[in-house]
């Protein structure tokens, strides 16, 4: 497959990258680090920054797309401004669309066109502080079910939302082990997730192994968004 990976630097990205070069595809990168460690072609900017001109290194036939960049900023909702709002939706929605926009003629020409976006387990389940982060994942939900209608049979559109996982991105959350494990019993398997964990049910949901599955929203969140214990 050729495979566009938006944010495969760090984390989840990165976790899903090193699978799919594993299995022998090929790889396309955006993301404002780059990637040393693995052999893929590669453009580094940051994705709010990027023009249609940036993506000519492409090729014309893209299989799987994957919008891996994210935010996660916890405090009260009195302190969050309105541009903090703005930004955010930027980075976690208005970068993915406009990317989709461009690469969506190229999808269009794979025989198993798939899209996967990431959520988070905070807008279905409602968490003190994470007012931000669920107005922008919430908005992922919908245009993800919106555009798995909207494409259908040609491209498939699913999104996954994690709970709480080990990355770069979650490090002040997850700054000491103490904190980790703390974290870890919110859960009803008693941990939290990793990198992997949720890299294998997008290379998944990229792969034509899940083609009968679209417009869904996946969670991989150690049962916190449908259990309690």
């Amino acid at each position: 497959m050729n495979i566009l990976i938006v944010g495969a630097s760090y984390g989840i990205g990165n976790s899903i990258a090193t699978l799919a070069v594993e299995k022998g595809d090929q790889i396309y990168s955006i993301s404002r680090t780059p990637l040393v460690d693995l052999n893929v072609s590669q453009l580094n900017k940051d994705v709010t920054l990027l023009n249609a001109e940036d993506l000519t290194f492409l090729p014309e036939v893209i299989d799987a797309f994957v919008y891996c960049p994210g935010s996660i900023a916890l405090k009260p909702f009195s302190r969050f401004t309105e541009n903090d709002f703005i930004e955010d939706y930027k980075l976690n929605v208005t970068s993915a669309v406009k990317i989709l926009q461009w690469i969506l003629p190229a999808l269009k020409k794979s025989e198993q066109g798939s899209v996967v976006f990431f959520s988070t387990v905070a807008v279905g389940t409602g968490l003190p502080y994470h007012s931000l982060v669920s107005a922008s994942k919430g908005a992922i939900e919908g245009i993800t079910k919106a555009l798995a209608a909207e494409l259908a049979p040609k491209i498939r559109v699913n999104a996954i939302a994690p709970s709480i996982t080990d990355t770069p991105l979650a490090s002040k959350i997850l700054s000491t082990e103490d904190k980790k494990v703390a974290s870890g019993q919110r859960h009803p398997l008693q941990k939290i997730g990793s990198a992997l964990d949720i890299a294998k049910m997008a290379y998944f949901l990229l792969s034509p192994d899940s083609s009968w599955i679209t417009g869904q929203i996946l969670h991989v969140d150690g049962g916190m968004s449908s259990l309690r214990i």
